[in-house]
């Protein structure tokens, strides 16, 4: 027999069982079976014509299934929402939303009405830091980065928040690498199926081609002859940023701490670092010029023109207009009260327009001026202008972090960020305005929508 896995919408509908055994030899039979011994599915998987409904994905183990997909003895066979609708969703104020929010103590989901507050349905990892946390869009699959004091950092993944949660095979360094993973930065779904990427400090770049399970080290990137010479920043070595390139796996953009910029056009079979116009002004000046150190802090590309990157450096707002091989500073000249900071999002339809929130300096890593301000350019840099309507009133000493500032993909495009203070802030209409979505969250590691 087989195992169909089920989510929690589904759960009430079988008196509450996430795992149903089924006899089947395919899929179809696999879901007839289930139907006839519970009915009250009747519809909610299949349609009138008997097909898998267009907003499910049905899952094999771990590979995508369709109706004629074989099923053997002791699979499990998972049936999961997809997370669909295009990819301008109409996500007016009063939509419901969903976000991911890791912590220095766990991982909370908030859910809620755009533009309103958010309520916390569930928590997971109490007690542990979740520096990462994301929805996989592709298949609803949920990937969190744990990383346990005691027993060091892992990576898991669920069908939904409420589920069981499994931990992956990786990413761990091979033995003869001499290294072992201190952190998982990001994890980014790849440009072909079943592609996921992951980025880890010591700066490394992990690939998984089976939805997350397995995963193996890019060795191209781990052996560059200059990583010897590679030094990490405040947070470590980390390879935090990863870039791909809509509809072209064989491109591929990473941004490391301290070690800059890199690119592969073969598919992380070879790579080059590219720097030109980024000014390393924590270095003396004679020593900037091709220095290893160019400490990256966040890197976006623009979905909707892929030659477009926005960068938040150590010092400096940067802009790439040829794909990453030169940098234009558009911080220091329009109109940023700081040149330091880590938050950045880039407009996922419009290659003009970007956020970033500036703090003090990197001695000093509170909003700037004791000012709690989102800056928005939508002119690529030219000029920013400051948003402050809703947000708290000066002094606001906040601090947001690297993985803490996302938007929803909404069309208006939604905002959120939150702050080392637990608080946690939205806007449902680009930034314009903001409002305290939810209060008392343990210190805020990263927000991503689901």
């Amino acid at each position: 027999m087989a195992k169909v896995v089920l989510t929690a919408a589904l759960r009430e509908l079988v008196d509450g069982d996430d795992r149903v055994e089924v006899d089947g030899a395919s899929v179809a039979a696999v879901l007839q079976d289930l139907l006839s011994r519970h009915p009250r599915l009747k519809g909610w998987i299949l349609d009138e014509q008997e097909r898998i409904r267009r907003h499910v994905n049905v899952f094999v183990n771990q590979d995508r299934a369709e109706l004629d997909t074989a099923v053997e003895d002791g699979d499990e066979v998972w049936v999961i929402p997809a997370i669909s609708g295009g990819s301008e969703p109409d996500h007016a104020a009063g939509a419901d939303i969903e976000l991911l929010v890791g912590t220095k103590k766990g991982l909370f989901v908030l859910r809620g009405s755009r533009g309103g507050e958010l309520e916390i349905t569930h928590r997971a990892f109490g007690g542990q830091e979740v520096p990462y946390a994301m929805r996989d869009l592709r298949t609803g699959r949920i990937f969190a980065s744990v990383v346990h004091g005691q027993f060091g950092p892992h990576l898991f993944w669920a069908a939904s928040p409420d589920g069981e949660w499994q931990e992956c095979d990786g990413p761990a360094f091979p033995e003869d690498s001499g290294q072992a993973l201190e952190r998982i930065w990001s994890v980014v779904p790849g440009e072909t199926e079943g592609q996921v990427l992951a980025g880890v400090a010591p700066a490394a770049l992990f690939e998984s081609r089976d939805g997350g399970h397995s995963w193996a080290l890019n060795e191209a990137l781990w052996n560059v002859p200059s990583r010897p010479s590679w030094e990490g920043g405040m947070g470590g070595l980390a390879l935090h940023s990863i870039c791909t390139w809509p509809g072209d796996a064989s491109r591929l953009s990473v941004g490391i701490s301290a070690a800059g910029v890199w690119h592969t056009e073969d598919g992380g079979r070879s790579w080059h670092r590219a720097g030109k116009g980024l000014i390393s002004r924590y270095l003396p000046e004679g020593a900037r010029d091709d220095a290893p150190d160019q400490c990256v802090h966040n890197l976006h590309r623009s979905p909707a023109q892929p030659s477009t990157f926005y960068m938040q450096f150590h010092g400096g707002v940067y802009r790439s207009d040829d794909a990453g091989e030169t940098w234009i500073d558009i911080g220091s000249e329009g109109g940023l009260p700081a040149d330091f900071g880590f938050p950045l999002v880039a407009d996922p339809r419009d290659p003009d327009r970007a956020w970033v929130i500036p703090l003090n300096s990197d001695e000093d890593r509170i909003t700037a001026e004791a000012k709690m301000r989102v800056y928005e350019t939508r002119d690529r840099g030219n000029t920013w202008q400051p948003h402050t309507s809703g947000l708290p009133s000066p002094p606001a000493f906040l601090t947001i972090l690297r993985q803490a500032f996302c938007h929803d993909g909404g069309k208006p495009l939604g905002l959120y960020f939150g702050a080392t203070s637990g608080q946690l802030f939205a806007s449902a209409d680009a930034g314009s305005s903001w409002s305290e979505a939810a209060c008392h969250l343990p210190p805020v590691l990263s927000a991503r929508s689901g």
